[in-house]
């Protein structure tokens, strides 16, 4: 048994050193063939962010087959968790505080989907000409606002990642599972991409269709916005095989 479907799932994936940094600490993973996509960011300011990125989805990219879209998530849980001991270990070894990296994976099985990440790295769903975000921030403004704290009072303060691989001895994940359909497309990125480019201007340059097109476009978006992080985009699009375009499991 295994995830094969009626679906057709296709990307293109860009990355971008930006105008600021001097090397892209920026990794991505995508496997169209195998139903997995993911975008690693090395935390700034941190030593080997480069290596802590390239250690997740290194981990990542060596996934067996799984029989169900629960069994895939579970072995990339385990493989992440164990890359989390792994970098824990390094640091210390290198005697450096951290060697951490945030990540955002897309696991697609049959006629299913799951996101699953730990930190800022973002997963957004265009859907019938509706862009939403499908993974929420794990940052200090986020938990704020989950407190009651207003936009204000969140944004006054300092906005830092509150959970990564490689920052604690242990690491959750959180998982969004849903029905795909076809002519979904989802981006995978990194915040050098989702901070300096709208949520308009995302959805705009989604709305093509051409995964190639809309990564490119977005990269260049950043760009001209400042370029000030590293930039990674994954575009995938979901077709069905048989050629008709409708609704597959209207049900979200």
């Amino acid at each position: 048994m295994s995830c094969d479907s009626e679906l057709r799932w296709t990307s293109a994936a860009r990355t971008d050193i930006g105008l600021v940094r001097s090397r892209n600490e920026d990794s991505y993973l995508a496997q169209p063939e195998g139903g997995l996509w993911a975008v690693a960011d090395g935390m700034g300011g941190h030593a080997f962010g480069d290596l802590a990125s390239r250690a997740v989805v290194d981990a990542l990219a060596g996934l067996p087959e799984s029989a169900s879209l629960a069994q895939f998530v579970d072995a990339a849980r385990e493989r992440l968790a164990r890359v989390n001991g792994a970098l824990r270990d390094e640091a210390r070894a290198r005697q450096v505080p951290v060697m951490g990296s945030t990540v955002v994976a897309l696991l697609a099985c049959g006629l299913d989907a799951a996101c699953l990440w730990a930190g800022d790295s973002r997963i957004y769903l265009y859907r019938h000409g509706r862009l939403q975000q499908l993974t929420r921030d794990h940052n200090q403004i986020e938990e704020l606002k989950a407190q009651g704290a207003d936009m204000a009072a969140a944004v006054a303060n300092p906005n830092m990642i509150t959970r990564a691989i490689g920052a604690a001895d242990t690491i959750d994940f959180d998982v969004v599972t849903l029905p795909a359909r076809a002519g979904d497309i989802f981006l995978l990125c990194s915040d050098g991409l989702s901070n300096p480019v709208d949520e308009g201007a995302i959805a705009a340059s989604l709305a093509g269709g051409d995964c190639g097109q809309a990564a490119d476009d977005l990269i260049a978006q950043a760009l001209a916005n400042g370029g000030r992080d590293n930039i990674t985009a994954i575009v995938v699009r979901v077709d069905d095989l048989s050629g008709d375009q409708t609704m597959i499991n209207p049900a979200l």
